[in-house]
């Protein structure tokens, strides 16, 4: 039940969905420089005339933070915190206030909440910053890119980069680069099956979508192909796939414990996270050098489009190390949260053949009347692009959504300071039957329907700090489902249950096993 004298900010676009004011007969005005709550403590004027509750009586576990660090990790919460927040949000109700060690953060779980907190984020939103991530490039003395930075340094890079990777003439162009891949995706697949010798081929397709994502984003933002859909695939490659796991499995423990203390006791999980991202970045300067010395050699592409690392050299609209560090931001970003997403995808869509067959339909309906232009048959799949969104809702690759606070907001009738680390549990949220109807059921059509969604579809995030390479990834998501559907039906086996677990993004906590039959033979 919604807390009576909650505030409520309309959604941008859609003012019906959330209608809840703050009723008249509840506000107080007391003073000119401040209001009281009704505790007694005074609040800033810009919240002249709301009665609510002060921040220190928000539900949870804030008050010793180590003592609740380490029956987190008795918890096993390190692997398990999306579970956890379920489990806190059944026992607070829509909001708790939980201190872990050094972080410290306010969460949510309603949408209408979200709904204020994106809605007031000011010109400079700022982002819940990866205190490892951070801690290796000042270590290593590497500039930040977007998903480190704020203030106007943000801002003037989002810009320039939105145009590039976020705007529809971007989609135009990555298209037939993500069309490539996903074409030699599917003659690969062909070629497993016919060594099989069995018209079928049974795997867990982890590492395999892995290294298709990986090519993915490696031809739209370098405009070059790394052959990782090869059997024998570069040494240099593989340790890269290999570093990006390392670097994700060692930042969760940092998010609670400063990575600063682990530097000065040479702790193994701070030597493997130095090493991870040496890799990282050693593989993401070896691409960008050979594109800025093919650019200052005059040599002309035959292709129009360069990828996004040539077009940002080209415009020299930006500084040539903050081009690094952003394309290197996204290459690693755009890796694994692809690739799960995709394996949870066949996942679902192998427990549900009937909705393989409706996809197909809606596929083959698209092409024809597309002929032939995949831009076309993207805009024509309203099912399929609901089967991904489907997909993050029921696995989302993040567990929450965050922001501070700019100015002081109520929630759930209780005040918030600015800057204050508020995170929408998504995971939880997406699971809560108060928000999606039978939320355990893999159902893509209920994103067709005219329900009121907003802030219910989080897993980009929202507004400007939302993902930088959302078009990227729903581009090749929804090409990849496209040529698998086309060309074969995805299976499993029945009555095999998997769970997640946190490695800063969620995993599988098991192997995937799909059986992909192909729908006719190979041309």
């Amino acid at each position: 039940m919604l807390a009576r004298n909650s505030l409520r900010i309309p959604a941008l676009g859609n003012p019906s969905c959330f209608r809840t004011l703050w009723p008249a007969e509840d506000t107080q005005l007391l003073g000119y420089h401040g209001i009281h709550t009704i505790s007694g403590e005074v609040y800033p004027s810009s919240l002249q005339g709301k009665v609510a509750r002060p921040f220190n009586e928000l539900p949870g576990n804030w008050k010793t933070s180590w003592l609740n660090l380490y029956r987190f990790w008795q918890e096993d919460g390190f692997r398990n915190v999306h579970n956890i927040m379920v489990h806190r949000f059944q026992k607070f109700g829509p909001i708790y206030r939980e201190k872990l060690g050094n972080y410290e953060s306010v969460n949510i779980i309603d949408p209408e909440d979200a709904a204020t907190v994106f809605n007031t984020e000011g010109l400079y939103p700022e982002r819940f910053s990866v205190p490892s991530w951070m801690a290796y490039r000042d270590f290593r003395n590497k500039p930040y890119g977007v998903l480190l930075k704020k203030g106007e340094a943000w801002r003037h890079d989002r810009l320039t980069l939105n145009k590039e990777v976020l705007s529809p003439r971007a989609m135009d162009k990555f298209v037939p680069l993500l069309n490539e891949v996903g074409e030699d995706f599917v003659k690969r697949v062909y070629m497993q099956i016919e060594r099989s010798q069995q018209g079928r081929w049974t795997a867990d397709l982890t590492n395999e979508l892995f290294r298709f994502a990986l090519e993915s984003v490696s031809n739209v933002l370098y405009g070059t192909r790394l052959g990782l859909l090869q059997d024998i695939i570069d040494p240099d490659a593989q340790q890269f796939i290999n570093a990006i796991t390392t670097m994700f499995h060692t930042t969760t423990p940092m998010l609670y414990i400063p990575p600063d203390f682990l530097r000065r006791i040479s702790s193994k999980t701070w030597q493997d996270h130095i090493t991870a991202w040496d890799i990282i970045f050693m593989q993401a300067d070896k691409c960008i050098q050979k594109i800025y010395r093919d650019l200052r050699q005059n040599r002309k592409s035959t292709k129009e489009y360069m990828g996004v690392l040539g077009s940002l050299l080209l415009q020299d609209k930006l500084p040539i190390e903050d081009i690094k560090a952003n394309v290197t931001e996204m290459m690693t970003g755009g890796v694994d949260t692809t690739s799960i997403t995709l394996l949870w995808a066949m996942y679902e869509l192998a427990r549900a053949p009937a909705l393989q067959e409706k996809l197909r339909t809606e596929i083959v309906t698209a092409r024809t009347a597309a002929k032939g232009d995949m831009l076309k048959v993207l805009k024509s799949v309203p099912l399929l692009r609901a089967t991904i969104k489907e997909t993050i809702r029921l696995h989302p690759v993040a567990v929450t959504v965050q922001r501070y606070t700019t100015d002081e907001i109520i929630l759930q009738n209780y005040f918030i300071p600015a800057k204050t680390l508020v995170q929408v549990g998504i995971y939880a949220m997406g699971r809560d039957p108060r928000f999606f109807t039978k939320p355990e059921q893999f159902n893509p059509e209920r994103w067709l329907s005219t329900d009121c969604k907003h802030f219910r579809g989080l897993g980009f995030g929202f507004g400007p700090r939302q993902c930088l390479g959302r078009r990227i990834a729903e581009v090749e998501m929804h090409l990849f489902l496209i040529h698998m559907l086309e060309n074969f039906k995805i299976e499993t086996k029945r009555g095999v249950d998997v769970g997640t677990t946190f490695e800063l993004i969620l995993m599988p906590d098991k192997p995937i096993y799909l059986t992909l039959r192909p729908l006719s033979s190979y041309p």
